[in-house]
């Protein structure tokens, strides 16, 4: 539905309402215009947006993609204030189907923003490990860095911590060698 639907249904609801306060029915048109704050909220936080948070909440990555499948164009749908999380929240239901379309829409949520801290805290976790994944250790390094200084709660201390071990560690493609190539220049 286009956002700007929601602000007529809502003047729609508050005319009832001002409607049955004209007939002597005030206490119902008083709740009618008190629910009409609903569609004026969904205005800014979208149902769809809202019902996917809950299936991730309850790691339910089917229903939150099928909610995300239901906002087919997010610039006529979403207020400005939720480009980021649409595309935070692709990121996330995505991330184990297909890793290499997370860092792009993990870049495109940080670049339309994130309100909450501990969200962009979570995109820059993830920008990082897809960056140790391509071998792109300063970048990791200094994107961990940025996600510490996001994670004031300290609820991602351990995946940080963990990374950080991960850097350490030498990456196999520079110690692996080809087996066959053990014997070359015995016989030369």
């Amino acid at each position: 539905m286009n956002k700007y639907i929601k602000f007529v249904v809502a003047a729609i609801i508050i005319a009832l309402g001002v409607y049955l306060m004209f007939n002597r029915n005030i206490g119902w048109g008083i709740v009618v215009v008190v629910l009409s704050a609903i569609p004026i909220a969904l205005f800014f936080k979208n149902e769809n947006i809202l019902l996917a948070f809950w299936q991730l909440r309850k790691q339910n990555m089917e229903k939150a993609s099928k909610f995300l499948a239901n906002i087919t164009n997010y610039q006529s749908q979403l207020h400005k204030s939720q480009y980021g999380y649409f595309h935070y929240l692709q990121a996330l239901t995505t991330a184990q189907d297909n890793p290499q379309k997370t860092e792009g829409l993990m870049k495109k949520a940080l670049d339309y923003g994130l309100n909450m801290k501990h969200d962009r805290a979570m995109a820059k976790l993830n920008l990082a490990a897809s960056a140790l994944s391509k071998g792109r250790k300063a970048e990791a390094q200094k994107l961990l860095d940025e996600a510490k200084q996001l994670d004031s709660a300290g609820m991602m201390t351990d995946q940080i911590k963990m990374m950080k071990e991960q850097m350490k560690m030498p990456t196999m493609q520079k110690h692996m060698h080809n087996p066959h190539m053990r014997n070359r220049g015995k016989f030369f």
